[in-house]
């Protein structure tokens, strides 16, 4: 059986390939090689498999490049429209910068107008207080000059009457008392004088009490005005403070309390003042300006507490975003990346203390600022540190420059903002002040 199919195959592959035989000829001799049907079929087969192989490997080659050059031409326009977002969004950094420069301009300048305010709101308040004693004292003069102009009144009357009682003895008697007559006729005329300078001078101090008093009214309008623009003022003010705080997670009135702990004396670094009341309930304006005083006291106490805080970018050159604060396959990264060019200057987001300025594994050169309410922040990958440990720096200050040290694909910044320790997404904070500053 096994043989009859072998016959038959062999007829078979005869048919196509039947036996050939290759000659070989030299000078002296003549040999041959005989192709058999099977062998002829396996080079057959063989040649025909690689001849495949080579057509289909071409064939994936031929598409893998057409499929490249595709990729590539898709991942350029990405990259093109990546670019041009990074653009857009750098340009949209920029204009924010600018319009929290001006938030700020105008923020100095309404604090510089504030006291200007609260200079004339005092000036004027003294000023009133002066006015109000003047006329106190004008109104006493006035009553002791009306007691004075009664009695003189009395005495004038009670001399006319016995002139006109003693008329007859007095005429009878004039050929021997004409002194006692001239003695009379001068003393009545005294008495008339000082009973005129008397109504004179009590005519002059109502006319300069009305005076007084017209003088009162228009400074207590002129206060009234300043007291209204000043609480617009604290209301503009405070408020966006307040907003900004609570969106970065800190408890204002907490915040508040903590600073003015930082300064001696009562109500903190801006007291508010009560204007004596000689014992008195205080009025009306003198709450309304201690309130106003307190609310200056409370935006002085902001304004300290925001230098404190990290309210601020660590860049002021041109950057862009590489990588946000979250986790990152697997793992937290615990701040936000700034690229720029290598060397762009680094300045520190808030006042405080450096705890560290050197090498750390994984940061390459690293700067730690420890700020107050128990925040850190971290500058990481520098190229070169421009601060010591121990040494106070301010907001704005420089500490470095941007590099590419330590664990690092590529020259940029990585920030980081610490709370008790923990670390905090740093744009709560940067965001929170753009209405601000």
């Amino acid at each position: 059986m096994r043989t009859r199919l072998a016959i038959k195959t062999h007829a078979l592959i005869e048919r196509f390939f039947p036996e050939r035989r290759l000659f070989l000829r030299s000078e002296t001799d003549t040999r041959f090689i005989r192709l058999k049907p099977e062998t002829q079929a396996i080079a057959f087969a063989g040649s025909a498999l690689v001849v495949s192989w080579t057509i289909v490997a071409t064939a994936i080659l031929l598409m893998d490049s057409i499929g490249a050059g595709n990729f590539r031409e898709q991942a350029k326009r990405e990259q093109i429209t990546y670019q041009q977002r990074l653009n857009a969004l750098s340009s949209e950094r920029d204009g924010r910068a600018s319009e929290a420069l001006a938030a700020q301009e105008r923020f100095n300048a309404a604090l510089k107008q504030i006291s200007i305010m609260q200079s004339e709101l005092l000036e004027s308040e003294t000023r009133r207080r002066e006015l109000a004693t003047g006329i106190d004292v004008i109104q006493a003069t006035l009553r002791d000059t009306m007691k004075d102009r009664e009695s003189i009144s009395d005495r004038l009357a009670a001399i006319e009457s016995q002139l006109e009682g003693n008329g007859t003895a007095l005429a009878a008697a004039s050929g021997q008392g004409d002194g006692t007559m001239d003695f009379l006729a001068d003393a009545l005329a005294r008495t008339a004088e000082e009973r005129d300078k008397v109504v004179a001078d009590a005519q002059a101090a109502l006319v300069r009490a009305a005076e007084m008093q017209a003088e009162i009214e228009a400074m207590e309008d002129k206060n009234d005005r300043i007291f209204r623009q000043l609480e617009e003022a604290m209301t503009v003010s405070v408020k966006p403070l307040d907003k900004m705080f609570q969106a970065a997670g800190m408890n204002p009135d907490s915040i508040i309390s903590q600073v003015r702990k930082g300064y001696s004396g009562q109500g903190g670094p801006l007291t508010p003042l009560s204007f004596s009341t000689r014992g008195e309930e205080p009025s009306a304006d003198t709450k309304r300006a201690n309130r106003i005083l307190g609310e200056m006291d409370r935006l002085n106490l902001y304004r300290i507490a925001a230098q404190k805080a990290p309210f601020a970018s660590p860049l002021k050159d041109a950057f862009r975003f590489t990588s946000g604060f979250g986790y990152r396959w697997g793992r937290l990264h615990a701040g936000t990346d700034f690229a720029a060019p290598h060397g762009t200057p680094i300045y520190s987001t808030a006042d405080g203390v450096v705890t560290h300025a050197g090498w750390s594994s994984g940061y390459g050169r690293l700067v730690k600022i420890q700020h107050e309410f128990g925040i850190e922040t971290r500058y990481a990958h520098m190229s070169k540190i421009r601060v010591k440990v121990g040494q106070r720096v301010s907001r704005g200050q420089r500490v470095g420059d941007m590099g590419n040290t330590g664990r690092s694909t590529g020259t940029h910044l990585h920030y980081e903002v610490r709370v008790g320790g923990k670390p905090v997404n740093p744009m709560i904070y940067i965001k929170a002040a753009n209405d601000v500053f």
